[in-house]
C-alpha cells in the first residue's frame, strides 16, 4: 500500500479498516543468500539497500528483541555532516544527502526535519578550531556558517550568553542538520525492506556462528539454524560479543550513552544546540520535551542503563548554557549501548572470515549515519568491495597505524 493523502483519507472514509502490517513478521527460512544480524536502523537500512541497489531479495534480517530496540531507539535523534576529516566528511554528508530524499523514497514519513545544528564556541581558540572546521566542511561542499554572538543571540535569545566562566562567542551552524524521528526511520526501512521480499525475523538471537575452513556458513539462532554464503554484523553495542562467536577480537569497547526527555512545554529551541566548553547536546521534541545528552559512562557495560555522576555532569552542563533548565523536570531517562572504537570512527569492512562483514565503532554517530551506512555497507556485501566514501573504515586500520581521529583525542575509547 503507498502513503498518501488520497489514501489517508479513502481509509479515514472507510473506518481506517483498510490498513495492512507495514511489514511482516516473517519466520526463519533454513537458507538464505546473505543474512543481517541486527533489526537496528544500520541493518534494517543494510538488507533494504541490498535488495533496492544490489538485486538481492533473499535476505533476513535476525533481531534478538524486537526492531528498533537497541540504539536505534535509544539516541538523540541528531542529524549532521559537520565532520572534520576527509575520511569522516564524504561520508557523513553522503549521510545527509541520502537524509534529505528518504522519505520520498522510502514512502514513509520519516519526520526529518533540517532545522540546524549549532556547536557553541566560547574562547578565541575555539573560534579558531571551529572556522579550521567549518572551512573544512565549505571545501568538500558542506553547507557551514561562522556566527559572531550577536548572529547567535538573534537565533537563540535564552541564551546565557555573560556566563562568568563560559560566555559565548559564537558558534558553528549548519543549516541542513537537524534531527529525524528514530522510530519512523526503523519502521520506514523495515517497510521497503519488507516490501522487496527481506524476511525480518524478531525473537531471534544469534547464538553461534558457523565457520568452516576459515569460511562462514551460517548462523545458529534461539529458532534454528540458518545457512548462509555471507553475513554482515549490524549489532552496535553487542559487537564484540556477537564477533566472537565467530573467534574475532574486535578493536571496540562498550560503554553507555545517557539520554534525557523532559516534560513538554511551549515551542522554544528550533534547533540543535552544542554547548562548547563541555559536552552537551539538546533538542526540542515534536512533542514539546527537550531531549539532551552528554558524555558515555566511563565503564565498560552492556546495560542499557547509567551512572549518577553522568547525570549530574548532562544537568551541570546544560544549567552553564540554559539556566532555565532548572525548572524543568526529567520525564524520562534511558542508555543506548555505545561500540567505542580506538580512534572515534567507525569501521565498515569485511572480516578475516571469508563472507563475514563487520558494521561497529559507531561511537557518537551511529543514528546520523544510518543512511550511509546501510548504503555502504551493502555496497561491500553485495560487491566484495568497498565503497569509496567508506574506504578509510578498513578493520585492519588499527594494525596498520592509519587511524582516522577525528575527535583529536588519540587511541583511547575512554575519551570518545
Amino acid at each position: 500500500m503507498s502513503y498518501s493523502f488520497f489514501s489517508l483519507a479513502r481509509e479515514a472514509l472507510r473506518g481506517h479498516v483498510g490498513w495492512r502490517p507495514a511489514w511482516r513478521d516473517a519466520e526463519p527460512q533454513p537458507r538464505y543468500d546473505a543474512v543481517v544480524v541486527g533489526g537496528g536502523g544500520h541493518g534494517l537500512a543494510t538488507a533494504y539497500y541490498l535488495a533496492s541497489e544490489h538485486g538481492m531479495t533473499s535476505i533476513a534480517v535476525l533481531e534478538k528483541a524486537w526492531i528498533g530496540s537497541g540504539n536505534a531507539g535509544r539516541n538523540t535523534t541528531i542529524i549532521r555532516s559537520n565532520y572534520l576529516l576527509p575520511g569522516n566528511e564524504g561520508f557523513y554528508e553522503l549521510s545527509m544527502k541520502l537524509w534529505e530524499g528518504l522519505e520520498q523514497r522510502l514512502n514513509y514519513n520519516t519526520m526529518v526535519s533540517q532545522r540546524g545544528v549549532l556547536n557553541l564556541f566560547h574562547s578565541d581558540a575555539q573560534r579558531d578550531a571551529f572556522a579550521r572546521r567549518g572551512n573544512a566542511m565549505r571545501l568538500h561542499g558542506v553547507d557551514a556558517e561562522l556566527l559572531d554572538a550577536v548572529q547567535v543571540r538573534a537565533r537563540h535569545p535564552y541564551l546565557d550568553f555573560d556566563d562568568a566562566r563560559f560566555p559565548i562567542r559564537g558558534g558553528l551552524l549548519q543549516r541542513r542538520g537537524g534531527t529525524a524521528r528514530h522510530d519512523a526511520v526503523v519502521w520506514g526501512y523495515a517497510r521497503g525492506a519488507d516490501a522487496r521480499g527481506v524476511d525480518i525475523v524478531q525473537n531471534c538471537e544469534v547464538t553461534g556462528i558457523d565457520v568452516a575452513n576459515g569460511r562462514v556458513r551460517g548462523v545458529r539462532t534461539t529458532r534454528g539454524d540458518i545457512a548462509a554464503a555471507k553475513v554482515a554484523l549490524a549489532c552496535a553495542g553487542n559487537s564484540s560479543r556477537v564477533a566472537a562467536l565467530a573467534g574475532l577480537r574486535l578493536p571496540i569497547e562498550s560503554h553507555v550513552l545517557q539520554a534525557f526527555v523532559s516534560e513538554g512545554v511551549k515551542p522554544l529551541i528550533d534547533g540543535v544546540i552544542t554547548f562548547g566548553a563541555g559536552h552537551f547536546y539538546i533538542s526540542q521534541s515534536d512533542k514539546g520535551g527537550l531531549v539532551f545528552g552528554g558524555d558515555i559512562d566511563g565503564y565498560n557495560s552492556y546495560a542499557q542503563r547509567g551512572s549518577l555522576p553522568v547525570v549530574e555532569d548532562v544537568m551541570q552542563s546544560g544549567m552553564a548554557v540554559l539556566p532555565m533548565l532548572g525548572r524543568l523536570r526529567v520525564l524520562r531517562q534511558w542508555g543506548g549501548i555505545m561500540d567505542m572504537s580506538m580512534d572515534g570512527s567507525p569501521i565498515i569492512d569485511a572480516s578475516p572470515v571469508a563472507g563475514l562483514y563487520v558494521n561497529a565503532g559507531w561511537c557518537y554517530g551511529g543514528f546520523k549515519a544510518t543512511p550511509a551506512s546501510g548504503w555502504c555497507f551493502a555496497h561491500l556485501i553485495a560487491r566484495d568491495a568497498p565503497h569509496p566514501v567508506a574506504a578509510a573504515y578498513r578493520l585492519d586500520r588499527f594494525a596498520r597505524g592509519a587511524l582516522l581521529d577525528e575527535r583529536g583525542a588519540g587511541a583511547q575509547p575512554n575519551l570518545h
